[in-house]
């Protein structure tokens, strides 16, 4: 299976920094929108999931940005959770 995959002791770990780096991120950014940090913690876990099991290129960055708080805020105001 190592064959198929040769880098991923390496990308397996590079995820677990990045989580850790965006798990405050995406609590903040959801307590800072008004909805309950766990669906901050929600949304993190599951969005990366989602863009780790897409192809991409060793370039691909992904991650929560707190500039976001404004559009999540403003789509919760307007269609609520």
């Amino acid at each position: 299976m190592l064959s198929k995959f040769p880098y991923l002791r390496q990308d397996f770990a590079a995820s677990i920094v990045v989580f850790l780096v965006a798990v405050p991120l995406c609590v903040g950014v959801a307590v800072a929108s008004g909805v309950p940090a766990e669906l901050g913690l929600v949304t993190g876990i599951v969005g990366g999931l989602v863009t780790g099991l897409m192809p991409g290129s060793s370039l691909q960055v992904s991650g929560p940005a707190a500039g976001l708080t404004v559009l999540v805020f403003e789509a919760v105001s307007e269609f609520g959770v």
